[in-house]
Protein backbone atom coordinates (compact mmCIF):
# COMPACT_ATOMS: atom_id res chain seq x y z
CA UNK A 1 0.00 0.00 0.00
CA UNK A 2 1.26 3.47 -0.85
CA UNK A 3 -0.52 6.80 -1.11
CA UNK A 4 -0.05 10.56 -0.70
CA UNK A 5 -2.59 12.78 1.02
CA UNK A 6 -2.86 16.42 2.06
CA UNK A 7 -2.20 16.89 5.79
CA UNK A 8 -5.52 18.68 6.51
CA UNK A 9 -7.63 15.88 4.96
CA UNK A 10 -5.59 13.24 6.79
CA UNK A 11 -5.87 15.06 10.15
CA UNK A 12 -9.65 15.35 9.85
CA UNK A 13 -10.08 11.66 8.95
CA UNK A 14 -7.69 10.31 11.59
CA UNK A 15 -9.09 12.74 14.20
CA UNK A 16 -12.60 11.34 13.80
CA UNK A 17 -11.26 7.77 13.97
CA UNK A 18 -9.02 8.18 17.03
CA UNK A 19 -11.83 9.75 19.10
CA UNK A 20 -13.86 6.52 18.77
CA UNK A 21 -10.93 4.33 19.90
CA UNK A 22 -11.03 3.41 23.60
CA UNK A 23 -7.83 4.59 25.30
CA UNK A 24 -7.88 1.68 27.76
CA UNK A 25 -8.64 -1.66 26.15
CA UNK A 26 -7.33 -5.18 26.50
CA UNK A 27 -7.56 -6.00 22.79
CA UNK A 28 -4.57 -4.39 20.98
CA UNK A 29 -6.26 -4.25 17.55
CA UNK A 30 -9.01 -1.98 18.97
CA UNK A 31 -6.39 0.74 19.50
CA UNK A 32 -5.72 0.73 15.77
CA UNK A 33 -7.29 2.40 12.76
CA UNK A 34 -7.83 0.30 9.63
CA UNK A 35 -6.48 2.16 6.58
CA UNK A 36 -7.71 0.95 3.17
CA UNK A 37 -6.42 2.62 0.00
CA UNK A 38 -8.16 2.01 -3.32
CA UNK A 39 -8.91 4.03 -6.46
CA UNK A 40 -8.58 7.72 -5.65
CA UNK A 41 -9.56 7.60 -1.98
CA UNK A 42 -8.56 6.14 1.36
CA UNK A 43 -10.89 4.98 4.12
CA UNK A 44 -10.05 5.16 7.83
CA UNK A 45 -12.09 2.80 10.01
CA UNK A 46 -12.10 2.66 13.83
CA UNK A 47 -14.29 0.82 16.33
CA UNK A 48 -14.73 0.11 20.04
CA UNK A 49 -17.12 -2.79 19.17
CA UNK A 50 -20.13 -0.57 20.02
CA UNK A 51 -19.46 2.28 17.58
CA UNK A 52 -17.78 2.17 14.19
CA UNK A 53 -16.75 5.21 12.19
CA UNK A 54 -15.55 5.15 8.58
CA UNK A 55 -14.06 8.35 7.15
CA UNK A 56 -13.28 8.68 3.44
CA UNK A 57 -10.61 11.08 2.20
CA UNK A 58 -9.33 11.86 -1.33
CA UNK A 59 -5.75 10.75 -1.93
CA UNK A 60 -3.28 9.90 -4.69
CA UNK A 61 -3.07 6.11 -4.42
CA UNK A 62 0.04 4.57 -6.02
CA UNK A 63 -0.45 1.08 -4.63
CA UNK A 64 -3.77 -0.20 -3.28
CA UNK A 65 -3.76 -2.11 -0.01
CA UNK A 66 -4.69 -2.06 3.66
CA UNK A 67 -3.12 -2.14 7.10
CA UNK A 68 -3.84 -1.14 10.70
CA UNK A 69 -1.81 1.23 12.87
CA UNK A 70 -2.18 2.84 16.31
CA UNK A 71 -4.84 5.55 15.85
CA UNK A 72 -3.73 7.89 18.63
CA UNK A 73 -0.05 7.78 17.62
CA UNK A 74 -0.85 8.46 13.95
CA UNK A 75 -3.14 11.34 14.95
CA UNK A 76 -0.44 12.91 17.14
CA UNK A 77 2.12 12.68 14.33
CA UNK A 78 -0.20 14.25 11.74
CA UNK A 79 -1.31 16.95 14.20
CA UNK A 80 2.31 18.06 14.68
CA UNK A 81 3.13 18.21 10.97
CA UNK A 82 3.16 21.67 9.33
CA UNK A 83 0.01 23.00 7.65
CA UNK A 84 -0.28 22.19 3.97
CA UNK A 85 2.27 19.36 4.11
CA UNK A 86 1.90 16.47 1.67
CA UNK A 87 2.04 13.24 3.68
CA UNK A 88 3.10 9.94 2.16
CA UNK A 89 2.11 6.66 3.82
CA UNK A 90 3.53 3.33 2.64
CA UNK A 91 3.47 -0.26 3.83
CA UNK A 92 5.13 -3.18 2.07
CA UNK A 93 3.16 -5.80 3.99
CA UNK A 94 6.21 -7.88 4.90
CA UNK A 95 8.03 -5.68 7.43
CA UNK A 96 5.07 -5.04 9.74
CA UNK A 97 5.82 -1.33 9.59
CA UNK A 98 3.97 1.71 8.18
CA UNK A 99 6.23 4.51 6.95
CA UNK A 100 4.90 8.06 7.31
CA UNK A 101 6.87 10.78 5.47
CA UNK A 102 6.32 14.52 5.23
CA UNK A 103 9.13 16.83 4.09
CA UNK A 104 12.15 15.90 6.20
CA UNK A 105 10.11 14.03 8.81
CA UNK A 106 10.11 10.24 8.66
CA UNK A 107 8.28 7.85 10.99
CA UNK A 108 8.10 4.07 11.09
CA UNK A 109 5.08 2.69 12.98
CA UNK A 110 4.26 -0.87 14.04
CA UNK A 111 1.23 -2.41 12.31
CA UNK A 112 -1.12 -5.29 13.01
CA UNK A 113 -2.68 -7.54 10.32
CA UNK A 114 -5.84 -6.13 8.74
CA UNK A 115 -7.47 -9.58 9.03
CA UNK A 116 -7.57 -9.17 12.84
CA UNK A 117 -9.59 -5.94 12.62
CA UNK A 118 -13.24 -6.43 13.66
CA UNK A 119 -15.72 -4.99 11.15
CA UNK A 120 -19.21 -4.33 12.48
CA UNK A 121 -21.72 -6.67 10.88
CA UNK A 122 -24.03 -4.85 8.48
CA UNK A 123 -27.63 -4.78 9.63
CA UNK A 124 -30.91 -4.70 7.78
CA UNK A 125 -32.33 -1.28 8.58
CA UNK A 126 -36.08 -1.07 9.06
CA UNK A 127 -36.18 2.64 8.34
CA UNK A 128 -34.12 4.93 6.12
CA UNK A 129 -34.56 8.68 5.78
CA UNK A 130 -32.58 11.88 5.21
CA UNK A 131 -32.62 15.11 7.17
CA UNK A 132 -30.61 18.37 7.11
CA UNK A 133 -27.73 18.54 9.61
CA UNK A 134 -29.18 21.57 11.51
CA UNK A 135 -32.36 19.59 12.31
CA UNK A 136 -30.44 16.70 13.90
CA UNK A 137 -28.04 19.13 15.59
CA UNK A 138 -30.94 20.90 17.30
CA UNK A 139 -32.58 17.63 18.39
CA UNK A 140 -29.44 16.24 20.01
CA UNK A 141 -27.79 19.48 21.23
CA UNK A 142 -30.87 20.56 23.16
CA UNK A 143 -31.50 17.16 24.74
CA UNK A 144 -28.07 15.69 25.52
CA UNK A 145 -27.46 17.73 28.70
CA UNK A 146 -30.20 15.72 30.45
CA UNK A 147 -28.64 12.29 29.73
CA UNK A 148 -28.14 10.34 32.96
CA UNK A 149 -24.61 9.45 34.06
CA UNK A 150 -25.87 6.78 36.47
CA UNK A 151 -24.60 3.48 35.06
CA UNK A 152 -27.17 1.41 36.98
CA UNK A 153 -29.97 3.08 35.02
CA UNK A 154 -28.31 2.22 31.73
CA UNK A 155 -31.54 2.78 29.75
CA UNK A 156 -31.25 6.51 30.61
CA UNK A 157 -27.62 6.75 29.38
CA UNK A 158 -28.63 8.06 25.98
CA UNK A 159 -31.13 10.06 23.92
CA UNK A 160 -34.41 8.34 23.03
CA UNK A 161 -35.10 9.03 19.34
CA UNK A 162 -38.57 8.02 18.18
CA UNK A 163 -41.69 9.01 16.27
CA UNK A 164 -44.41 10.64 18.39
CA UNK A 165 -47.73 12.49 18.15
CA UNK A 166 -47.75 16.22 18.89
CA UNK A 167 -51.03 18.08 18.60
CA UNK A 168 -52.30 15.78 15.87
CA UNK A 169 -49.05 15.82 13.86
CA UNK A 170 -46.41 13.11 13.69
CA UNK A 171 -42.97 14.35 14.72
CA UNK A 172 -39.41 13.08 15.08
CA UNK A 173 -38.70 13.43 18.80
CA UNK A 174 -35.61 13.22 21.01
CA UNK A 175 -35.98 12.84 24.79
CA UNK A 176 -33.38 12.59 27.56
CA UNK A 177 -33.81 12.51 31.33
CA UNK A 178 -31.87 11.63 34.47
CA UNK A 179 -34.86 11.69 36.81
CA UNK A 180 -34.13 15.27 37.96
CA UNK A 181 -34.60 17.06 34.66
CA UNK A 182 -36.01 16.17 31.26
CA UNK A 183 -35.64 17.57 27.74
CA UNK A 184 -38.15 16.83 24.96
CA UNK A 185 -37.37 18.22 21.49
CA UNK A 186 -39.52 17.81 18.35
CA UNK A 187 -38.82 18.28 14.65
CA UNK A 188 -40.92 17.77 11.50
CA UNK A 189 -41.05 14.09 10.59
CA UNK A 190 -38.82 13.39 7.56
CA UNK A 191 -40.25 11.35 4.68
CA UNK A 192 -39.47 7.68 5.21
CA UNK A 193 -39.24 7.89 9.01
CA UNK A 194 -42.88 6.99 9.68
CA UNK A 195 -42.25 3.35 10.67
CA UNK A 196 -38.99 3.98 12.54
CA UNK A 197 -38.51 1.87 15.68
CA UNK A 198 -37.75 3.97 18.78
CA UNK A 199 -34.07 3.66 19.76
CA UNK A 200 -31.89 4.89 22.64
CA UNK A 201 -28.75 6.46 21.10
CA UNK A 202 -25.82 6.08 23.57
CA UNK A 203 -24.06 9.15 25.00
CA UNK A 204 -20.74 8.44 23.24
CA UNK A 205 -22.54 8.09 19.90
CA UNK A 206 -24.30 11.43 20.46
CA UNK A 207 -20.86 13.03 21.08
CA UNK A 208 -19.33 11.48 17.93
CA UNK A 209 -22.40 12.34 15.84
CA UNK A 210 -22.01 16.02 16.74
CA UNK A 211 -18.84 16.14 14.61
CA UNK A 212 -20.87 15.27 11.50
CA UNK A 213 -23.38 18.05 12.03
CA UNK A 214 -21.31 21.24 11.82
CA UNK A 215 -21.92 21.82 8.10
CA UNK A 216 -25.30 23.58 7.77
CA UNK A 217 -25.64 22.41 4.14
CA UNK A 218 -25.00 18.73 4.87
CA UNK A 219 -27.78 16.20 4.45
CA UNK A 220 -27.53 13.31 6.91
CA UNK A 221 -28.76 9.86 5.83
CA UNK A 222 -30.20 8.11 8.89
CA UNK A 223 -30.84 4.35 9.06
CA UNK A 224 -32.48 2.72 12.06
CA UNK A 225 -33.05 -0.90 13.10
CA UNK A 226 -34.00 -2.45 16.45
CA UNK A 227 -30.32 -2.92 17.36
CA UNK A 228 -28.33 -0.35 15.36
CA UNK A 229 -28.45 3.22 14.12
CA UNK A 230 -26.37 4.70 11.31
CA UNK A 231 -25.71 8.34 10.40
CA UNK A 232 -23.94 9.05 7.12
CA UNK A 233 -22.66 11.99 5.09
CA UNK A 234 -20.92 11.48 1.71
CA UNK A 235 -17.56 11.33 3.54
CA UNK A 236 -18.27 9.82 6.96
CA UNK A 237 -20.40 6.90 8.15
CA UNK A 238 -21.06 6.45 11.87
CA UNK A 239 -22.67 3.17 12.92
CA UNK A 240 -23.61 2.40 16.51
CA UNK A 241 -25.34 -0.22 18.57
CA UNK A 242 -28.31 1.20 20.47
CA UNK A 243 -28.94 0.73 24.19
CA UNK A 244 -30.81 -2.51 24.79
CA UNK A 245 -33.50 -1.36 27.21
CA UNK A 246 -36.91 0.26 27.47
CA UNK A 247 -37.07 4.02 27.87
CA UNK A 248 -39.59 4.97 30.59
CA UNK A 249 -42.95 6.60 29.83
CA UNK A 250 -41.67 10.17 30.04
CA UNK A 251 -45.08 11.72 29.28
CA UNK A 252 -46.23 10.95 32.83
CA UNK A 253 -43.71 13.38 34.36
CA UNK A 254 -44.48 16.29 32.02
CA UNK A 255 -46.89 18.54 33.95
CA UNK A 256 -50.00 19.71 32.08
CA UNK A 257 -51.83 21.84 34.65
CA UNK A 258 -49.11 24.30 35.70
CA UNK A 259 -50.91 27.67 35.66
CA UNK A 260 -48.45 30.09 37.28
CA UNK A 261 -46.57 31.72 34.41
CA UNK A 262 -43.23 33.50 34.66
CA UNK A 263 -41.64 35.11 31.61
CA UNK A 264 -38.04 36.27 31.93
CA UNK A 265 -35.15 37.31 29.70
CA UNK A 266 -33.25 34.00 29.37
CA UNK A 267 -29.70 35.37 29.35
CA UNK A 268 -30.35 37.83 32.21
CA UNK A 269 -31.86 34.99 34.23
CA UNK A 270 -28.91 32.65 33.53
CA UNK A 271 -26.37 35.31 34.49
CA UNK A 272 -28.21 36.14 37.72
CA UNK A 273 -28.43 32.45 38.70
CA UNK A 274 -24.73 32.05 37.98
CA UNK A 275 -23.84 35.06 40.15
CA UNK A 276 -25.88 34.14 43.23
CA UNK A 277 -24.81 30.47 42.99
CA UNK A 278 -21.20 31.54 43.50
CA UNK A 279 -21.65 31.41 47.28
CA UNK A 280 -23.70 28.20 47.44
CA UNK A 281 -22.18 25.03 48.80
CA UNK A 282 -21.09 22.74 45.97
CA UNK A 283 -23.05 19.78 47.31
CA UNK A 284 -26.52 21.25 47.08
CA UNK A 285 -26.11 24.37 44.92
CA UNK A 286 -29.69 25.29 45.78
CA UNK A 287 -31.08 28.61 44.53
CA UNK A 288 -34.39 29.95 45.87
CA UNK A 289 -36.78 31.79 43.56
CA UNK A 290 -39.22 34.16 45.33
CA UNK A 291 -41.95 35.38 42.99
CA UNK A 292 -44.27 38.33 43.44
CA UNK A 293 -46.06 40.46 40.87
CA UNK A 294 -43.55 41.31 38.10
CA UNK A 295 -40.66 40.69 40.49
CA UNK A 296 -38.30 37.76 40.97
CA UNK A 297 -35.75 37.53 43.77
CA UNK A 298 -33.02 34.90 43.43
CA UNK A 299 -31.29 34.04 46.68
CA UNK A 300 -28.76 31.62 48.10
CA UNK A 301 -28.06 31.08 51.77
CA UNK A 302 -24.99 28.96 52.50
CA UNK A 303 -24.22 29.17 56.26
CA UNK A 304 -20.58 28.20 55.79
CA UNK A 305 -19.90 30.51 52.83
CA UNK A 306 -22.32 33.43 52.98
CA UNK A 307 -25.49 34.64 51.27
CA UNK A 308 -26.43 36.28 47.97
CA UNK A 309 -29.52 37.91 46.52
CA UNK A 310 -30.44 39.44 43.18
CA UNK A 311 -33.68 40.96 41.92
CA UNK A 312 -34.98 40.77 38.35
CA UNK A 313 -37.89 42.52 36.64
CA UNK A 314 -40.08 39.81 35.12
CA UNK A 315 -43.58 39.21 33.79
CA UNK A 316 -45.49 37.38 36.54
CA UNK A 317 -49.06 37.99 37.66
CA UNK A 318 -49.94 35.10 40.00
CA UNK A 319 -49.80 34.46 43.75
CA UNK A 320 -46.60 34.69 45.76
CA UNK A 321 -44.44 31.58 45.27
CA UNK A 322 -41.15 30.39 46.76
CA UNK A 323 -39.44 27.45 45.07
CA UNK A 324 -35.87 26.08 45.05
CA UNK A 325 -33.80 24.48 42.31
CA UNK A 326 -30.35 23.05 41.73
CA UNK A 327 -28.42 25.97 40.18
CA UNK A 328 -26.61 23.73 37.67
CA UNK A 329 -29.93 22.40 36.32
CA UNK A 330 -31.37 25.93 35.98
CA UNK A 331 -28.28 27.13 34.13
CA UNK A 332 -28.27 24.17 31.73
CA UNK A 333 -31.93 24.61 30.89
CA UNK A 334 -31.70 28.41 30.51
CA UNK A 335 -28.72 27.99 28.17
CA UNK A 336 -30.89 25.97 25.74
CA UNK A 337 -33.11 28.98 24.98
CA UNK A 338 -32.37 30.40 21.52
CA UNK A 339 -35.03 33.11 21.71
CA UNK A 340 -34.96 36.08 24.04
CA UNK A 341 -37.49 34.93 26.61
CA UNK A 342 -37.87 31.81 28.70
CA UNK A 343 -41.31 30.89 30.04
CA UNK A 344 -41.53 28.94 33.31
CA UNK A 345 -44.80 27.31 34.32
CA UNK A 346 -45.14 26.46 38.03
CA UNK A 347 -47.77 24.65 40.06
CA UNK A 348 -46.46 24.57 43.63
CA UNK A 349 -43.11 24.48 45.47
CA UNK A 350 -43.14 20.67 45.44
CA UNK A 351 -44.21 19.97 41.85
CA UNK A 352 -42.15 19.69 38.66
CA UNK A 353 -41.69 22.95 36.74
CA UNK A 354 -42.06 23.25 32.96
CA UNK A 355 -39.88 25.55 30.85
CA UNK A 356 -40.16 26.45 27.17
CA UNK A 357 -39.10 29.18 24.74
CA UNK A 358 -41.95 31.69 24.48
CA UNK A 359 -44.99 29.86 23.12
CA UNK A 360 -42.91 27.32 21.19
CA UNK A 361 -43.89 23.83 22.29
CA UNK A 362 -41.41 21.99 20.06
CA UNK A 363 -38.79 22.18 22.83
CA UNK A 364 -39.87 21.75 26.45
CA UNK A 365 -37.91 21.09 29.61
CA UNK A 366 -38.97 19.77 33.01
CA UNK A 367 -36.98 20.30 36.20
CA UNK A 368 -37.70 18.93 39.68
CA UNK A 369 -37.60 21.43 42.56
CA UNK A 370 -35.40 21.19 45.68
CA UNK A 371 -36.20 21.97 49.28
CA UNK A 372 -34.58 25.23 50.40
Amino acid sequence: MKFSIERGALLKAVGQAQSVVERRNTIPILANVLIEADGDQVSFRATDLDIEVVDMAPAKVERAGATTVAAVTLHEIVRKLPDGALVSLSDDGASGRLTVQAGRSNFSLATLPREDFPVMASAEYASNFSTPAPVLRRLFDKSKFAISTEETRYYLNGVYMHVADAGGDRVLRCVATDGHRLARIDADLPAGAEGMPGVIVPRKTVTELRKLLDDDDAIIAVSVSETKVRFATPGITLTSKVIDGTFPDYSRVIPVGNARRLEVDASEFAQAVDRVATVSSERSRAVKLSLDEDRLVLSVNAPDAGAAEEELAVAYGDDHLEIGFNAKYLLEIASQVDRENAVFLFNSAGDPTLMREGNDESAIYVVMPMRV
